[in-house]
């Protein structure tokens, strides 16, 4: 659905890509993108790990993707998001939104006034909050899963884990890695996302890119910004034997699972281990409760653990092998019911 609003500037793509296991769900993305189809493609591209993200998670969702165009720091008013609620409303709950790059709780307190469909609101107003906290929980049950599989022990005690994005996801990321006992090094393009993390924990560490990020001596590397991170020049560069992060679509193309997998890297798929946001998100949706949200995103250490046990039976790349669970889940809920017919009654 192609969005416009002239009075207020609005231009927003929402993709719908699946609702076999229930409402397509998923957050809005607020980014300036280089053209109108960069965008559209974002959408397309981010509705569809939604749906295997939802199916993965256990969620009865499916999978849909917002993106409004344009630089949230300079366009973003109210108005613009009330409009941007109104088309939410015109489809009628097909498709449920929530915060994504470049949207906060605030934003979705604004498009909750024009859409009842919204979650990832404030508590103050009936919702569960910063969806955050439980992606970067999340994210860490999955790299345990993953120091598990590689080194035997669920722990990152010890190990040098380096994040690329330490915003909305990545600096809750940092606190659960700190009081596992990891070496944490990190690297982000705003200045003072960096400098509130070294100020609160003076032992972690910055460089100064993620291309030097990744050439750091590193057990885990864990991209937490944009997609397509992980592309042939990060793979050949990556000294981490580990990648798990929070970031959406970080494979940059068909093949890189391999890519990876030959190296010897045990890959995390990232819509497996970053689920926990949209677990809490769907939370809301039956009356928030952190404790039962928190339990869900807690399975995430199991879900991911399966996958590399299914990786390595079948033989196959992780990524594979959650696209395989995920795609059995959501075919399962579109095969036809046979009605059980009742036995007649002896005369």
């Amino acid at each position: 659905m192609l969005c416009q609003d002239r009075e207020t500037g609005l231009r927003a793509v929402i993709a719908i890509h699946n609702t076999a296991l229930g409402p397509a769900l998923g957050g809005t993305r607020f980014h300036q993108y280089a053209s109108d189809e960069e965008a559209v493609l974002d959408a397309l591209n981010l509705s569809r790990g939604m749906s295997y993200k939802n199916a993965l998670a256990g969620l009865d969702h499916g999978g849909g993707k917002a993106v409004i165009i344009g630089d949230p720091e300079t366009i973003k008013t109210e108005q613009l998001l009330l409009a941007y609620g109104r088309f939410l409303a015109s489809l009628g709950g097909r498709y449920v939104t929530a915060c994504d790059v470049g949207t906060y709780v605030r934003d979705m307190d604004v498009i909750a006034r024009e859409c009842r469909w919204t979650t990832g609101r404030s508590p103050e107003n009936g919702g569960a909050g910063d969806s955050s906290v439980l992606t970067a929980f999340g994210v860490f049950q999955g790299m345990r899963a993953a120091a598990k599989t590689q080194w035997g022990e669920p722990t990152l005690r010890g190990r040098r884990v380096g994040i690329a994005g330490v915003g909305k996801v990545g600096h809750y990321l940092v606190e659960h890695l700190v009081e596992d006992g990891a070496q944490v090094v990190v690297t982000d393009v705003r200045a003072d996302a960096v400098e509130r993390i070294t100020a609160r924990h003076p032992q972690v560490t910055a460089v100064a890119d993620t291309a030097a990020l990744v050439r750091t001596p590193l057990d885990v590397y864990a991209p937490c910004a944009l997609g397509g991170a992980l592309d042939d020049a990060t793979v050949a560069a990556l000294t981490a034997t580990v990648v798990c992060g929070a970031a959406n679509n970080q494979l940059a193309h068909p093949g890189v699972e391999k890519d990876l997998a030959d190296r010897g890297i045990l890959y995390a798929p990232d819509y497996v281990v970053n689920a926990g946001g949209v677990i809490q998100v769907a939370d809301e949706l039956r009356g928030f409760d952190f404790d039962r949200a928190k339990a869900k995103a807690t399975k995430i250490y199991d879900t991911t653990l399966a996958i590399f046990e299914r990786a390595r039976a079948d033989g196959i790349p992780p990524a594979a092998a959650a696209d395989r669970l995920a795609e059995q889940r959501m075919a399962e809920a579109r095969a036809p019911r046979t009605a059980e017919v009742p036995r007649q009654a002896r005369p």
